[in-house]
Parts: C-alpha cells; sequence; structure tokens
C-alpha cells in the first residue's frame, strides 16, 4: 500500500538537468524550460499544477551547476512556495549522471521516502498533473502517462507502450520497429515502497540515462498502470518542437506584444513577436522573435530569433538565431 493512501503528503521532481545543446545557440545560455509560449514558459504550467495540488507537499527543481543561478533568480521571482532546488554536481553534457542516476541520488540526498510524482520541465502537456496523480492513487502502482504519437517514425524516438486495459504489459524503449504509437512522455509516479528500486537498477548496471530503460526494467519486476490522454503532449526538445508547441498554442494566429514595432510586415500565421521587436519591411511565418531584436527586409519563416538581434536584408529558413548578433547579407557578427 503506498504511503499517501495513509495520509502521507507526497513529494515531486521536475527534471530540468538538461543542456538542450540541439537547441543551440538559444538554450546555450538559459534552460530550455525557460522558453516562452505565449505568455508564459514552459516550466511555469508544470509548477502551476504542482502548486495547485494539496496532496504534493513539496517539489524539488532538478538541475545542474551551469544552471542553478538561473533557476535560484527565476524561482525567486515567482510567487511559488513548493520548490526548492536540488543541484546535482555537473556542468556540462559529458558530466551527466543520466536522468535515473540524477533521480537515484537526489531521493537518496533529499531523504525523499514519500510516494513520489516525477514530471520533467520540458514537457508541456494538456492534461492537468492532479488528473494524473488522481490516476496514480487509483492505480496503487507505479504508472507513467502515454500519448499516442500518431507516427510510427516518431515512436522510434521514446518509449513504446503496450496495454491491456490501463495495464502495462509490455515497455520497449526506442524501438527500432515499432508495432504501435503509443509512446511514454516523461511523466511518471512511483509509490513509495518501490523507490529502492532505482538502486537495485542501477547496482545491477542498468542504463542510468533514459527513464524509459529503467520502466523496461521494472515493467517486467512490477505491475506498472499507464494514465492515456488524447489532447497535445509537446517535447521541447528540438526546434522543431518548440515551433509545434508555439503553433499549438497560438493556433493559427499571431501574436504581437503591444510594446513591438510591426509594420508594412506580412504575418502568414504561428508568429510570436515580444516585448521590444521592431519589425519592418518584412515577412515572418511560423518565427518567434525575441525581446528586443531588430528584423528589416528579411523574409523569415520557421525560426528563432533571439533577443537584442539585427538581421537585414536576408531571406532565413529554418534558422536558430543567437542572442546579440548582426547578420547582413549573410554576414553573421555574434557579440
Amino acid at each position: 500500500m503506498s504511503l499517501w493512501s495513509v495520509g502521507w503528503g507526497m513529494k515531486a521532481i521536475v527534471l530540468a538537468g538538461g543542456y538542450a545543446t540541439r537547441l543551440w545557440p538559444i538554450t546555450k545560455h538559459r534552460p530550455k524550460m525557460f522558453l516562452p509560449v505565449g505568455d508564459t514558459t514552459v516550466i511555469d504550467t508544470v509548477f502551476e499544477d504542482l502548486e495547485a495540488d494539496d496532496r504534493i507537499t513539496e517539489v524539488y527543481v532538478s538541475t545542474n551547476e551551469r544552471f542553478a543561478g538561473e533557476f535560484e533568480s527565476y524561482l525567486a521571482g515567482r510567487e511559488f512556495e513548493k520548490p526548492t532546488l536540488s543541484v546535482e554536481d555537473t556542468t556540462g553534457e559529458d558530466e551527466k549522471f543520466g536522468v535515473v542516476g540524477a533521480l537515484a541520488q537526489l531521493i537518496d540526498r533529499e531523504g525523499v521516502d514519500e510516494d513520489l510524482v516525477v514530471v520533467a520541465g520540458d514537457n508541456l502537456i494538456s492534461f492537468d498533473v492532479a488528473e494524473f496523480v488522481d490516476f496514480f492513487e487509483a492505480a496503487d502502482t507505479p504508472a507513467i502517462a502515454a500519448y499516442d504519437v500518431g507516427s510510427k517514425e516518431r515512436a522510434t524516438s521514446y518509449g513504446l507502450v503496450e496495454l491491456d486495459g490501463d495495464r502495462v504489459v509490455d515497455f520497449q524503449e526506442k524501438p527500432d520497429d515499432p508495432k504501435s504509437t503509443l509512446v511514454s512522455i516523461a511523466c511518471y509516479a512511483f509509490p513509495a515502497d518501490t523507490l529502492p528500486l532505482f538502486e537495485e537498477y542501477l547496482d545491477a548496471g542498468e542504463n542510468p540515462d533514459e527513464p524509459g530503460w529503467f520502466i523496461q526494467w521494472m515493467q517486467a519486476r512490477h505491475p506498472v498502470h499507464a494514465f492515456t490522454f488524447d489532447g497535445a503532449w509537446f517535447d521541447i526538445g528540438t526546434p522543431e518542437s518548440y515551433l509545434d508547441a508555439i503553433a499549438w498554442h497560438l493556433g493559427g494566429d499571431n501574436r504581437i506584444h503591444p510594446s513591438a514595432t510591426v509594420e508594412n510586415v506580412e504575418l502568414g500565421g504561428n508568429v510570436h513577436v515580444m516585448a521590444g521587436a521592431d519589425v519592418v519591411d518584412s515577412t515572418l511565418e511560423r518565427t518567434v522573435v525575441f525581446p528586443n531584436a531588430t528584423i528589416r527586409d528579411a523574409h523569415v519563416r520557421g525560426s528563432i530569433i533571439d533577443e537584442e538581434t539585427r538581421i537585414e536584408n536576408l531571406d532565413l529558413a529554418d534558422a536558430l538565431i543567437g542572442a546579440h548578433s548582426t547578420m547582413t547579407n549573410g554576414d553573421e557578427r555574434s557579440g
């Protein structure tokens, strides 16, 4: 029986330790969880759900030394009461413990012995985390959230889930030839009495990197249930997935901050222009323009333009332009 069911509170871990190298240079100096989606950020939504659920008494933000300062400043500027930082001793991608290793270390470091919910801070999901906790409480077993990505090609990048009802009967991490398109997303819950399985798994020399390998190992030894949902889910790890999340949020519309200047501009949909940006005599489509960027006489499609950047007389597609850069006629100078 889980500790929650006899009156204990739950703890939560928000995974925020990645370096998001596939989104560089946009995420070279900021955690990807702080990327804006509309008027909020990716991780704000996760924190808001956890803050509102009275069953969850504390939220550990698992991050690395490199971004610890950014998270300290972020939390100091918010009114969330539950989150506290728990910092792993790494500053670069090559030093990472792996997600399972980092979870095991945090559980030990913080003395976690209550039921535990784990959510990735770069997950943009359309359900409230409280719904997932309801499911976990009823199942009284380890639980995962699962989503139909609708593409077998996409399914090869995730953990494939096979169900009998809502019971997981097979789990394959990153299969070469997926049988279906139902995959595990980075949202998990573990009863208190299963937390020692993390150390048992690692002591057996199993893969410390992806939680899916741990779920696959655990599912063969312990009942696991899956919460499925039909809404939307975005794993913000690539430029394409971030722009997909923006497009979902905007629904084909455009969002222009009141302090931005947009003159003689053709907007093709799913364009977000942030505060202080200056866009003149240009065409934008499916593009995010960060604060105080300047775009003049340009055609920009499928791109992310970071803050304080200047672009003139260019045709850009699928571009990631770092902060404080100047690009004119193909000549880039970074500041």
